[in-house]
């Protein structure tokens, strides 16, 4: 029994230092880079990866990057060779990647002897994936409606920025030019690469101390224990199969709803998530790929299993998913993808937690807002200077049994922060009119569901906006009698004058024109006259 204490020690002692070098990533990252949806919004991530491919260690950043981050990995190991000194970008959907701003570096990290370079394969890989706020594209933002791939920006396939250590300025430029903010972007790279360069140092140093066999005896360790640790939380669902159908208001081009349909089948320690039923692939934006789904699927499954067990994909060995090629949720090539990565991550996440809630009642919440509400800007200042912002909006979480909702959070696929005022108008002309809770927004129920949010944004110059967001026509769902959130709400100002605007939408507009945005309360939970809270 000391023995079995002592190692299983001996394994937590190095999944903190693995994820502890995850996290120094991302701060480096944090602190080096540009532009405020990374800066201040903390729009990335960060993760490690050993010899065998496998994520080993993830910071506490992007549920929707991290689980898709493996795939990336696999298509740039799958095509090129790294040796040392070499980092590999991409942002390919159809090549691991999720959506085209989020822009993917990994890096070879080889220990210990180093000669032959190319011959042996590398120890380890870092790799971080961050949100850029403009990757080209048929609007500023790079998140307008679309309605295939060649419309949302540049699509990287698989090739090396970095060789041998040095930049591949020839690559850099051309995508450079394909973008409409590129010193911003240039200095978010470089940002990329310094987190990686950092990742690998604080690699070469924990094996001095350990070993680097040591190391990648952990690492496989680790990936065995993620593994028990989720085939045990499966043994804790009853078995059975479990059913859950919700929808995307629509396509940005007159197609929805849209049908996200799943069921989950649990037999002893295995689980079978089937998305079988669900709509196909649609023309606008909504389509995720299957690196999208898997992410939502890895997230679910880690808010069940106990906190202390890692974060690697491990955690995924006991786990089929069935998801039908040319879908809704395993979208094909020229497929337009941009809010596949954000809104219907988000929906994937509901009907999961919605087939979970029928097997384990009083453990899962009700619906979250249910939306990211990307909204996305840009146009030039009145001295001639382009502009490029992003950010997502924040609604209210679901109440659950004995505990109401969180007001005013990201929830779910969603990590990020706000942009603070003071970091926003400085770097686009853009003034912060009001930020404030959405008053009995979130459902009513024993236990309230948590409020939206009411942001609203004055324009200074001409921009051309355009938002993607969901949950316009249904509200977050409620459970055991809880009654949903409401609904996105997105209005125009201009000289006293207010329209109505849909979830998704491009529209230029003037100077002086207030983009009001009132974003999904949560679902309630439980009957309101059963007890707890009796109101808001």
């Amino acid at each position: 029994m000391k023995k079995s204490a002592s190692a299983h020690l001996d394994m937590m002692v190095f999944d903190s230092l693995f994820s502890s070098v995850a996290e120094e990533m991302g701060v480096a990252l944090m602190r080096s880079s540009f532009s405020p949806n990374i800066k201040e919004r903390r729009d990335f991530s960060c993760a490690l990866f050993d010899r065998s491919q496998s994520m080993v260690a993830l910071a506490a950043h992007i549920p929707v990057h991290l689980g898709s981050t493996p795939l990336s990995v696999k298509a740039v190991l799958g095509t090129l060779d790294l040796e040392p000194g070499d980092v590999a970008i991409l942002n390919d959907p159809f090549a691991g990647g999720t959506h085209l701003p989020d822009v993917t570096m990994v890096a070879a990290v080889y220990l210990g002897e180093r000669a032959g370079s190319g011959r042996r394969a590398p120890d380890f890989y870092t790799a971080s994936r961050a949100h850029h706020a403009d990757v080209g594209g048929s609007a500023p933002g790079s998140m307008a409606p679309a309605s295939d791939i060649f419309q949302e920006g540049v699509r990287i396939p698989p090739l090396k920025i970095m060789k041998k250590g040095v930049l591949q300025e020839d690559l850099l430029r051309l995508i450079l030019n394909q973008v409409r903010t590129p010193d911003e972007r240039r200095g978010d790279f470089k940002a990329q690469l310094a987190a990686g360069a950092l990742g690998s140092r604080r690699l070469e140093a924990l094996a001095e101390r350990y070993g680097s066999a040591r190391l990648q005896t952990a690492a496989a360790g680790l990936r065995r224990h993620a593994a028990a640790v989720m085939k045990e939380t499966i043994r804790a669902i009853p078995d059975g199969a479990y059913s859950f159908e919700d929808r995307i208001d629509d396509d940005g081009f007159g197609s929805g709803p849209l049908r996200i349909r799943v069921r989950v089948s649990v037999r002893a320690t295995r689980m079978t998530v089937d998305f079988s039923g669900t709509s196909p692939q649609t023309r606008g934006p909504l389509n995720a790929n299957l690196a999208v789904t898997l992410s939502a699927v890895f997230y679910v499954l880690r808010t069940l299993a106990p906190g202390e067990s890692p974060a690697n994909w491990g955690a995924m060995e006991p786990v089929k998913v069935i998801a039908p090629e040319g879908s809704l949720v395993n979208a094909l090539f020229p497929a337009a993808v941009a809010g596949g990565n954000v809104e219907t991550s988000q929906r994937i996440v509901d009907v999961l937690l919605g087939a979970l809630a029928r097997a384990l009642p009083g453990r899962i919440p009700a619906a979250s807002s249910g939306t990211m509400c990307n909204l996305s800007l840009g146009g030039r200042t009145a001295g001639g200077e382009p502009f490029a912002y992003y950010e997502t909006v924040a609604g209210g979480a679901g109440a659950a049994r004995g505990q109401r909702g969180a007001s005013g959070v990201q929830c779910h696929m969603t990590n990020t922060m706000n942009t603070p005022v003071e970091a926003l108008e400085p770097s686009c002309p853009i003034r912060v009119e009001s930020l404030s809770l959405r008053r009995s927004s979130g459902g009513r129920g024993a236990w309230p569901g948590g409020d939206g949010i009411v942001r609203e944004l004055r324009l200074l110059e001409e921009a051309e906006v355009s938002l993607l967001a969901d949950r316009t026509d249904t509200g977050p769902y409620g459970l055991d009698g809880g009654e949903p959130g409401k609904r996105l709400s997105v209005r125009v100002k201009r000289g006293g004058r207010s329209r109505s605007l849909g979830g998704k939408f491009t529209a230029l507009l003037d100077e002086g024109s207030v983009i009001s945005i009132n974003t999904p309360g949560g679902g309630g939970y439980g009957p309101k006259n059963r007890g707890g809270f009796r109101d808001k």
